[in-house]
């Protein structure tokens, strides 16, 4: 198996940054690629009043986690095996695609809406292409992927608190399986459910709402952790409150999608701050 090695540091999501990938024996040189996110933030005042409608969840019964750039860094990895192998088929004229129309087009969408962005008009050839770039992406994420800043610490939270919970992804279940088997995580899910098992995938609440269906746990009692903008609708619209995670996406964008509040990663104050609040509610 050939191996992709891939360095890049752990910047702040508001600062510029250079990666280089450097995939040894497939001739591909050394590419150096500029990432930058503008992000947008939410008032102060807006924060608080967001990060407090959790307590109205008490007592809680479950939480739900997307999987791709809410449990580990995946992104990088999804854009370099993408824009690799549509250059090779020449889209857009052979010139690579940006990390800006990779989040845009292509990040947390459905493989369907994938498949037709590449090859419009056939989506048969569009899923086999799909079919090729996610079994590249798993061959990256076998050597590769990592958790996402302070998961054991919320992981054990949720355990200590008996808490039921589910993965809720839009990635193919090979995907989903391989991410929570490397984060040592499959003993820790109740249920894995994948969008193109339910009649309708994300941003349409159906996974969610299969979800809760699956653990019998009630919407009333359970909140979402998700770094996508259709995840976030997604969980928005299976009604309940998501808190957002600005791993990649650009936080204006995610804040369009109305998540509770927005955090950089789950050592983040804000929040253990609001779980705090929701704990000392539960007591009451």
């Amino acid at each position: 198996m050939t191996n992709f090695f891939l360095r890049f540091p752990s910047f702040p999501n508001d600062v510029s940054w250079q990666v280089k990938f450097c995939p040894p024996q497939i001739h591909l040189g050394c590419v150096k690629i500029n990432l930058k996110q503008t992000v947008t933030k939410a008032s102060s005042q807006n924060c608080v009043e967001s990060m407090s409608s959790l307590t109205r969840l008490a007592s809680l019964e479950a939480v739900l986690f997307d999987v791709d750039g809410t449990l580990c860094d995946s992104d990088p990895l999804h854009y370099y095996a993408l824009r690799e192998m549509l250059e090779e088929i020449g889209f857009n004229g052979g010139a690579p695609i940006t990390e800006e129309f990779f989040i845009e087009t292509f990040s947390g969408k459905h493989s369907d809406d994938t498949a037709l962005v590449v090859f419009p008009g056939d989506l048969e050839r569009g899923l086999k292409f799909v079919d090729d770039k996610e079994a590249m992406f798993r061959r990256l994420a076998a050597e590769q992927l990592k958790p996402l800043k302070g998961l054991d610490k919320v992981r054990k939270w949720v355990e200590n608190h008996g808490l039921k919970r589910a993965a809720v992804t839009n990635a193919p279940r090979a995907n989903a399986e391989l991410m929570i088997s490397k984060l040592c995580l499959s003993d820790f899910f109740d249920a894995v459910i994948i969008g193109d098992e339910c009649e309708r995938a994300k941003p349409h609440p159906d996974p969610y709402l299969k979800a809760l269906e699956v653990l019998k746990a009630s919407k009333d009692h359970a909140f979402v952790f998700e770094d996508s903008v259709s995840g976030i609708k997604a969980g928005v619209a299976a009604g309940m409150p998501v808190i957002g995670l600005a791993t990649r996406n650009p936080e204006h964008l995610l804040m369009e999608a109305k998540p509770a509040f927005l955090i950089k990663d789950y050592e983040d104050p804000k929040l253990w701050a609001a779980l705090e609040e929701l704990d000392k509610a539960g007591a009451r």
